[in-house]
């Protein structure tokens, strides 16, 4: 597998109103009718995905190995939030990105999130006992 190249300060961004289904009370993470910190961590990994998608080569993608996540502040429900990830290190086929998460002006959370560059095909078998 040849490793795609990516430079640090690749970035992306996405965008999410919070709905019910969004909430700590739905995730089964908490009794609040928030943003719940697993939907959090799942809108930032998605930041880091677009962040390389458009220079990912067929065959290739990332998995998230390691995330940290500190999560500052409550959203309610009909809010947006976005997320915005840059990547700032690349070490062989591991990728690290610090990702803001941000509710208009308020800081909502900063997440550090590790994704590793891998063979999809391998990776799907292996996962399959294959």
């Amino acid at each position: 597998m040849e490793l795609p190249e990516f430079a640090p300060g690749l970035n992306a961004r996405v965008e999410l109103t919070v709905t019910d289904a969004d909430t700590a009370q739905s995730l089964g993470s908490g009794d609040v009718p928030v943003l719940g910190t697993p939907r959090l961590l799942a809108l930032a990994e998605a930041a880091t995905v677009a962040a390389t998608a458009r220079q990912m080569p067929g065959g290739v993608t990332t998995v998230g190995s390691r995330a940290e996540i500190e999560h500052r502040a409550p959203t309610p429900v009909g809010r947006r939030v976005t997320a915005q990830a840059t990547l700032n290190k690349v070490e062989g086929r591991k990728l690290y990105f610090d990702v803001t998460v941000h509710d208009g002006d308020a800081l909502v959370a900063e997440v550090r999130v590790e994704r590793v560059l891998l063979d999809r095909q391998k990776f799907i078998a292996r996962a399959l006992g294959d």
